[in-house]
Formats: C-alpha cells, sequence, structure tokens
C-alpha cells in the first residue's frame, strides 16, 4: 500500500524544486564562465549531466559530492574541490581499470562554497585484443582525420608522420568517441605525447609553460609511461604531484591498449607552489620528472613506500634504492637460511632504522654522483662513517644487533661492490647494479657454503616493480638463458626468492660447463615475477612484459659502451671494459619479448646489436629446428648401444618429463618417433598432468599432441589396459575435498575416476620412480626434483632399479648427490652440461649470423646455414657422449660418468681461458693460414664455401675472434687428444694434425 505524501512536505519539495529550476540559468551561467571549454567538450554527449549540475550545484553545500553519471563503463562526480577529494575517489576504484580519466577544477569558489568546483570523470572500457580487432575494422573517417593530422603540422612539427596512421587508428580503436569529440588538436597532442613515449624507450616526461585560460601561466606536463603498473598507477601518479606542492588544475589521462605494450599518456595542467617555475632547467622539474619515472619501479602500495615516502623521510629514488638493497640482502642472505633472513625480517632492519638505512643511500649517492667532482674524496669518507656507523650499531638486543648488523653489513658490500649502476638514469624502467664478484667472498662464508666453489666474472642484480632478478656470468664473452619464475602471492613469490641466487648461480656454472664447444662462457638470467593468485593471464602477461622490459632496458643502460666505458655519462663505469653479454629465451620468454630485445638492443647500439638474443624470427628458432633435442637423443642413441640396444632397430623403453607441447620433450618425442621405430613411450609427466601407458603411448596419438599440446591432450581412447591420464588442471570439489580427475582403461573400456588430492599428489610424484624404462629422459621440470632425500625410491625392496640410464635435457633437474648415488648403484647418467649443450651451441652460431650476415642473407640461406649448424650439433654431442664413455672403460669404471663430464668440460673450459688470453695477447696469428683454418674448422661450412662471406670474417670483433679461435682449438684438444708440454708449440702441432685428418 502507498504511503501518502503529506500536503507540508508536497510543498515542500515544490518549492525546492522552483528554487533550483530558477538558481539553474544562472548556474549554468557560473559554469560556461569558470570551467575550462574542454569541460563542456567532453560531456557534450552527457547534457543530461550538465543539466543535473546546474541544478543540484547548491546541495555540494552539504554533500560531499554528487553523481552525474554512473554506469558500467562511466563515472562522472563533482565535488568541493579539497585536500584528497581526488584520493577519496580513487580509493573507491581499486578494482577498476581506467583507461580514460579526466580531472577539471573551475578558476573561481563555487557558489557557497570556499573553494572552487571539481569534476572528476572516468571510463572503463579497457580493451582487450578481440575488441580491439574487432574496432580495428572500421577505419578513422577521414573528415576527422585531415584535421588531426593539419594539426599536427602546424602543432607539432617533428612529428614523424610514417606513423601517424597506424597511431591515429589505435587511439580510434581505443577509445572512437575520445576522437569524435575532441578537438583535432588535442588528438594531435595524444598522438605527439604516444609518439615520444615509444621514441624516448617507453617513458617520457615534459613541461612546457602555458597562458592559463582565464589569465596569467600554468605548465603543461606531459607523461607518457609504456606498459604502466595496473589499477593503483594512476593515483600514485597523482600523490607525485601533491607531494611536491604541484596543483592540478586539470588532467587528462587516456590508456592505449594493444597486444604487447599498453600506453598510459596523461597531460597535467599545473601550478607551482607559490608561483614556482617548472620549466625544463628548473630543480622542481628535475624532481618531478624523478618522481615521475620512479613511479616505474616502485609500487605506492608497499612497505618500504610507506615507510619512507608516505613518511616524508625520503623521495621516490632514494625509496627505490632501499627497495633493492632489500631485495638484494634477503636473496643473498635466505639461500642458505630462509627461516632467518626471511623477507619480512630484513624489510624490518631498513624500515626500522631509516637513520642507517639513509647513510647506506648517501654513502651509494657519493659514489655514482656523475655531477660530483670529488667522489674520490667524499666517497672513501662515507663509506669509512657507514662501516662505522653498522659496527657501532646498537638497540640494546644484542641478538636482534647481530642479526641486523649482517644485514647492514650485507648492504654495505652491495653498494661497495657495485662497478656500474643506472640509479641516476632519470628515465629507467627498473634499476640494474653489476657487481665486482669478489663481494662474494666479502660476505661471510657461512652464506656461500651451498654454491659451486667457482666464482663468477660478473654479477648484475635487478630491481624492478613487480619483482627482481640476477644475470650471473662465468667468462669475459658469456651467453645463457632467460628464465622468468611467474609466482602466485606472497608466500609464492618469498619461497622462489629465498632460492633465487642459488638457483641462478648453479643454473649459470652448469650452462659454464655445457658452453665449453662454443667461444661463450656460461651465463643466466633468472628472474621472480610477482603476480597475486587472483590475477588473470592477461595481467600476468602484462607484469611479466613489463618486468622483462624494464630489465632489459636497464641491462642496455650498463652494457652499451662506447670506448670500453658505459656510453651514458650518467653511468659512472669503475669497470670500463666492453661486455659481449648473450641471452636466449628460457622460461616464460616468449617469441614478442625475443624480438623486442633484439630490436631494443640494435635501436640503442649494444655491441653485439640484434645477437644479444636467440631464437629469433632472424635467427634459429629451438622449437622450429629442435636444436637441444638434437643432441639429448644423439647422447640417448650412444648411451643406448653402450647397453646393447640399436635405437634404430631395437625395442626400447623411455619414460619423459616435459610437456610434448614445449621444445625439449617436444622435439625429443619427434626425434625417437622419427629415428626409432619400435620405440614405447611408457611415461610422460608435465605441469599440466601426467600419461602412463605400459605398452607405450599410441604412436598415432602422440604426434597429434607433439610440439602442439600439453600431455593431458593425449586421446584417452588411446590408451591400452593399464593405461591412465591424470589431469592436475580438471578438478571438482565434493564438501570440503578437492578431487583431480583420471581416466583409466581397462579391458572393458574406459573408467572415469575422481580421486582425492592426497592420492592424486602421490601417484603424480611416484611415476617418475616407479615406471620401468630403459631410458629416461627428464626434459623440463624445476631444478632439483630429485635429489638427496628422494634418490632411493628409483629402486624397490630388493635394491632393483627402475630404470637403466638417464640423458639430462633439462636443468639441475638432478642434484649432485643424487647423480653421484644413482652411479654408484649402477645407472648410466649422462648430465645436462654435456646432453642439453647443443641449444646453447646453436645460439653461437645464430650471433656468428648475426654479427655476418644481413637479415636477408641470412633468410635467403637459412635452411643452408641450420644444416650446417645441425651438423655440427651431431657431431658435437657424439665426440662428447664417446669421449665419456671411453674414459669410463679406460678408469676401469671408477670414474662416474658425471665426474668424467665435468672433468672434460674444466679441461676446455681451462684451455680456452688460457688460449683466450694467449690469443688476445698475440693478435698476429690470426693472419697466420694455420689459425684462419681452425676459425674455418669452427663455422658453418656455408660462411667458408661462399667467398663473399669468408671474405667477411676479418670484420669479425677482435675478441670475439680471439674467442672463436681459443675454443675450437680448446674443444679439439680435448676431444681428440695432445700431450705435448710445450703449449705454443703443442698448439701448432695439434692443428697441423687435425687440419691434414
Amino acid at each position: 500500500m502507498a504511503v501518502p505524501v503529506s500536503h507540508h512536505a508536497a510543498r515542500d519539495i515544490l518549492k525546492a524544486a522552483r528554487v533550483s529550476a530558477a538558481a539553474c540559468p544562472s548556474h549554468l551561467q557560473w559554469l560556461q564562465s569558470q570551467m575550462h571549454p574542454y569541460f563542456f567538450i567532453t560531456l557534450q554527449d552527457e547534457s543530461q549531466a550538465i543539466a543535473d549540475l546546474a541544478i543540484r550545484l547548491p546541495e555540494l553545500q552539504k554533500d560531499q559530492r554528487l553523481v552525474l553519471v554512473d554506469r558500467e563503463k562511466k563515472l562522472v562526480l563533482a565535488c568541493p574541490s579539497r585536500p584528497g577529494s581526488l584520493y577519496a575517489t580513487l580509493r573507491t576504484l581499486p578494482e577498476k581499470e581506467i583507461s580514460y580519466a579526466q580531472f577539471t577544477h573551475s578558476y573561481a569558489p563555487a557558489p557557497g562554497l570556499a573553494v572552487p568546483l571539481e569534476i572528476q570523470i572516468f571510463e572503463f572500457d579497457r580493451r582487450d585484443p578481440a575488441a580491439l580487432a574487432a574496432a580495428a575494422k572500421e577505419p578513422v573517417p577521414p573528415r576527422l582525420a585531415a584535421p588531426i593530422r593539419r594539426a599536427l603540422k602546424e602543432e607539432f612539427p617533428d612529428f614523424n608522420f610514417a606513423d601517424f596512421a597506424r597511431r591515429l587508428q589505435l587511439v580510434w580503436s581505443n577509445n572512437e568517441n575520445y576522437v569524435r569529440i575532441s578537438p583535432p588538436r588535442r588528438v594531435a597532442q595524444l598522438l605527439w605525447l604516444y609518439q615520444q613515449g615509444r621514441s624516448q624507450g617507453g617513458v617520457f616526461v615534459d613541461a612546457l609553460e602555458v597562458d592559463a585560460f582565464q589569465g596569467g601561466k600554468e605548465f603543461r606536463v606531459y607523461f607518457a609511461a609504456g606498459n604502466p603498473p595496473q589499477k593503483d598507477f594512476l593515483i600514485q601518479v597523482m600523490e607525485v604531484f601533491k607531494r611536491l606542492g604541484l596543483g592540478v588544475q586539470r588532467a587528462y589521462c587516456l590508456t592505449l591498449s594493444d597486444s604487447l605494450h599498453p600506453y598510459f599518456l596523461g597531460t597535467f595542467y599545473v601550478t607551482g607552489p607559490g608561483g614556482s617555475p617548472l620549466s625544463r632547467e628548473s630543480a622542481l622539474f628535475a624532481q618531478l620528472r624523478e618522481e615521475l619515472f620512479t613511479t616505474q619501479i616502485l609500487s605506492a602500495t608497499g612497505a618500504t613506500y610507506q615507510s619512507l615516502v608516505t613518511s616524508g623521510l625520503a623521495g621516490g629514488a632514494d625509496t627505490a634504492l632501499v627497495e633493492a638493497c632489500i631485495g638484494f640482502c634477503h636473496t643473498q642472505l635466505a639461500h642458505t637460511h630462509p627461516d632467518s633472513f626471511d623477507l619480512e625480517g630484513v624489510m624490518r632492519a631498513f624500515h626500522n632504522h631509516p637513520d642507517l638505512t639513509l647513510q647506506l643511500v648517501r654513502t651509494f649517492r657519493t659514489r655514482f654522483d656523475p655531477a660530483l667532482t670529488d667522489r674520490d674524496v667524499v666517497y672513501p669518507q662515507a663509506l669509512e662513517e657507514t662501516r662505522r656507523m653498522i659496527e657501532h650499531f646498537s638497540s640494546g638486543r644484542r641478538f636482534l644487533d647481530d642479526y641486523r648488523r649482517t644485514i647492514f653489513r650485507c648492504a654495505l658490500v652491495f653498494l661497495s661492490h657495485t662497478l656500474k649502476s643506472n640509479f641516476f638514469v632519470p628515465e629507467k624502467h627498473a634499476l640494474a647494479f653489476r657487481l665486482d664478484p669478489a663481494y662474494l667472498d666479502a660476505l661471510d662464508g657461512e652464506f656461500n657454503r651451498d654454491l659451486p666453489l667457482e666464482r663468477p666474472f660478473r654479477v648484475t642484480f635487478f630491481s624492478g616493480r613487480y619483482g627482481l632478478g640476477y644475470h650471473i656470468g662465468f667468462s669475459d664473452i658469456a651467453r645463457g638463458g632467460w628464465r622468468t619464475l611467474i609466482t602466485q602471492g606472497r608466500d609464492d613469490y618469498v619461497t622462489a626468492a629465498n632460492t633465487l641466487f642459488r638457483e641462478n648461480y648453479v643454473l649459470a656454472h652448469t650452462q659454464h660447463l655445457k658452453n665449453k664447444d662454443i667461444y661463450e662462457g656460461g651465463s643466466k638470467l633468472v628472474a621472480v615475477l610477482a603476480a597475486d593468485v587472483e590475477d588473470d593471464p592477461a595481467t600476468i602477461t602484462a607484469r611479466l612484459y613489463k618486468l622483462q622490459f624494464g630489465f632489459i632496458n636497464a641491462f642496455l643502460d650498463l652494457f652499451v659502451t662506447e670506448n670500453g666505458r658505459a656510453k651514458d655519462p650518467r653511468v659512472v663505469d669503475y669497470y670500463g671494459e666492453d661486455e659481449p653479454i648473450e641471452l636466449g629465451p628460457d622460461e616464460n620468454m616468449h617469441d614478442v619479448m625475443v624480438e623486442l630485445i633484439a630490436r631494443q638492443a640494435r635501436k640503442r647500439g649494444y655491441l653485439l646489436g640484434s645477437g644479444i638474443m636467440s631464437s629469433k624470427a632472424v635467427g634459429i628458432n629451438h622449437k622450429e629446428y629442435g636444436v637441444t633435442s638434437t643432441g639429448v637423443v644423439r647422447f640417448a642413441e650412444v648411451v643406448l648401444a653402450e647397453l646393447g640396444i640399436d635405437l634404430r632397430r631395437a625395442p626400447f623403453t623411455v619414460n619423459f618429463t616435459g610437456g610434448p607441447g614445449g621444445d625439449v620433450a617436444g622435439n625429443g618425442l619427434r626425434l625417437l618417433l622419427e629415428r626409432a621405430p619400435l620405440v614405447r613411450i611408457r611415461l610422460i609427466v608435465d605441469g599440466s598432468g601426467a600419461l602412463f601407458d605400459p605398452l607405450g603411448a599410441d604412436r598415432e596419438a602422440l604426434s597429434h599432441i607433439v610440439l602442439k599440446d600439453d600431455v593431458v591432450a593425449f586421446a584417452p581412447e588411446a590408451l591400452h589396459p593399464g593405461g591412465f591420464l591424470l589431469y592436475r588442471g580438471q578438478r571438482r570439489r565434493e564438501g570440503m575435498r578437492e578431487l583431480f580427475r583420471k581416466v583409466r582403461c581397462t579391458e572393458a573400456g574406459l573408467v572415469e575416476e575422481w580421486i582425492s588430492s592426497d592420492d592424486f599428489h602421490r601417484e603424480f610424484n611416484d611415476l617418475i620412480f616407479t615406471v620401468p624404462a630403459d631410458l629416461f629422459i627428464p626434459a623440463g621440470g624445476r631444478p632439483e626434483t630429485i635429489d638427496g632425500g628422494n634418490w632411493q625410491r628409483f629402486f624397490d625392496d630388493a635394491g632393483i632399479s627402475s630404470l637403466r640410464a638417464i640423458v639430462e635435457g633439462a636443468n639441475s633437474f638432478l642434484t649432485p648427490e643424487a647423480r653421484t648415488e644413482l652411479q654408484r648403484r649402477g645407472i648410466v647418467i649422462m648430465r645436462d652440461a654435456s646432453a642439453n649443450k647443443c641449444g646453447v651451441i646453436s645460439s653461437s652460431y645464430e650471433v656468428i649470423a648475426n654479427l655476418l650476415l644481413s637479415d636477408h642473407e641470412f633468410l635467403t640461406h637459412k635452411e643452408r646455414y641450420v644444416g650446417d649448424v645441425l651438423a655440427i650439433l651431431d657431431r658435437r654431442a657424439e665426440e662428447e657422449a664417446r669421449l665419456i664413455f671411453r674414459r669410463h672403460r679406460a678408469a676401469a669404471g671408477a670414474l662416474a660418468y658425471t665426474e668424467i663430464s665435468n672433468a672434460i668440460s674444466q679441461e676446455i673450459n681451462a684451455h680456452y681461458a688460457r688460449l683466450f688470453q694467449y690469443f688476445q695477447q698475440h693478435p698476429e696469428l690470426r693472419d697466420k693460414p694455420l689459425y684462419r683454418q681452425a676459425l674455418a674448422r669452427h663455422l658453418p661450412r656455408i660462411l667458408i664455401e661462399e667467398p663473399r662471406f669468408r671474405r667477411r670474417l676479418g670484420s669479425l670483433p677482435a675478441k670475439i675472434h680471439s674467442a672463436i679461435l681459443a675454443s675450437e682449438t680448446a674443444s679439439s684438444l680435448v676431444y681428440r687428444g695432445d700431450d705435448e708440454s710445450d703449449y705454443a708449440a703443442a698448439i701448432e702441432r695439434h692443428l697441423r694434425r687435425i687440419g691434414q685428418a
């Protein structure tokens, strides 16, 4: 039943409506006189919202805000412009991804208020790739494009019009309405800003003095950021302006989405504190520029930001350095003591003692400030003062003081052993620190006891907004893959960070042993990415690309050199030599990033150009050609022959780990299916699940998923009786129980089961130990899966092993202890440094192609070049495999196969180190026929047989020329033997001997 409105209430409502209606024209007139004209342009499709504002304006005398538009993809608010009004709104939108934001203030106080009116406009329409593709089908109308082009020519004559149509189409696809309603000059300004951001390496800040709408001067600040942080980014940017006392009168912020690298494009109209100038030459602009750039590195939601920036103790740049110190100390100390030196404990040391924390920052600044003329005097004094503060640090709690003193000592070792850093490069995307590896010996030995004894040639540490990482290399010229560990949630991130440095160190050391056949020593770049459990795949990919783009640009900040020193004058370089470092794709390195990294290196003038990255389109894609698996399968063939099995004619059984859709496992399966007609692949385990078939997986069904899908895509109908599939990703819940899907094949047909989480993980984890096979090829999986605590599971109660041999296709799948114990009990093991070395050998030859051939020449002759490389890979794998067995027989089994593998690598690397130095000191040898023959033996035949390519060999960089000679001579010395004592004479006799072979 409706409740009647009283006569008095109805009268009051009508009176209020008449008053509001009567005031509407004057309020509208006030809006027209006191709001910037662009306010009306922006809301030209929202006339009702403006009318509502004019009618309801007096309500702001009592209410905190007026909601003028509230739709799924748009929100328009009006409120009094008071401190914190914008932040209050932004904090209510944490889960919204803002595609467009506009903030406008009136030039005078609003009627009835003592403060101006503030209008906030938000759009939430971030386009995914499908939506962008659909929108791109409708071209920009010429009637809109033509005036925008004219405006660009008039206002921004430096604009590169080769980009015009493509860039305008991208803006149109993201926000068609913006292009339709905006004045041509404003769209032109956006396109120029976008181009500046892209041409400046992904981040750009500028300021320009302009005439204010109602007289006077204001400053237009441009800010472009590639792949901006999600969700909380805008509030962080606005916090920078607030912290520096800059009043934002108007702001227009648009985020352009694309498939790889979205861009935040912001234009802010500001006034300086007390009329302070914001010209490009002013100290205030330099500070603003540094702080805006730092938003790419430092999260405003982090505890360190809250402890230092929010409290006013430090600016963003110094706080980012403290974050780096925390990350470094945690990863250096936790791999041996994860419980003691946990991340939170390390953080508290820096947060709770800001005096010492900021003293560390000041010390670092005196070491690397390029503007400091008396650095040699000031830095030693600051270093000594910091050392005294650490050693005399005391809070009255002895145990805690010892603990935190250890952390601060580690931080000082870090900062004092850094040889160059990009800290003073404002437009950086991440921090990078190239360290003298002697820092490892400056730490307490307790923190190095779990590392290989050999020390690296260089260590480089990276710190970014979404994670951190290390590049570790064991020689001057070094190469190795870049893997990124994607974590899910805080606990997962901390666990991965605990062991990050040790994992990287072991992988790089293994790579160094593996790289014995090429002129580059071993290295590895491993990063850990922080992602939230609830993040969708698109968000995780955006974070991944942000981290990788940041790290590669920070890498180039340090290693793009001129005359041996960092080319950027803002990088103080205490090392002072060129460093040829090559990378390659590894875990979570996508093809788009492979190509982007190569382009960035070439664009920025890195000494190797696009050769910095292997497996490019203009290169040798590992997965396409199966280069790593070529060596793994050749090793397997030699091993099986030693066991009395002819891989090409006899039956045998194999177990695999690694996804059949991936590179190493996928190509390993492909090659076995092609070469071994009687092979039975009994087990495949990958991250998605497991396949077991006692009679061997059906060849045809397996061929359908090889190099295409994970193991769970295998057709269950093709299973033989007794076989089954386990599905990690197919789950359901029954009450509190989580169940996993399992499909078994019985004599009567397929049976679907749902097994408990405990049963699933027990069975899944048991398979690699309990399924019998002649050969096990771990071609994927986490490092140290088989270790000192579980190797025994390969043996039954009678001591009989489920395996005869293991050929390691994945790096560090077995720990050294596990290898030793398994070999003692009769299992043949070919370790990773030998068995999967061919991937890195292929990458080395890709770099040689980049150095000697144009892109067109390489693509024209690619199949011939790759064919030559595959032949080299096959030969190198067979040479080492047969040498291992020869030495094993010569030692009457007293030496383990993996010991022999290590010895071979160490012998070759020792020869290489001495030879490299020798050839560097004697460059005249390169022109002698004997040494030219050695160089030729190392290279693909096409480079020698084609005269135009052969003539270019002299153009190889001298360091690389010497390295190739050293590598070829060293490896052939070991594989084919020579015992002469006179080193120089022995080299020449050896080269003559093998030259006549």
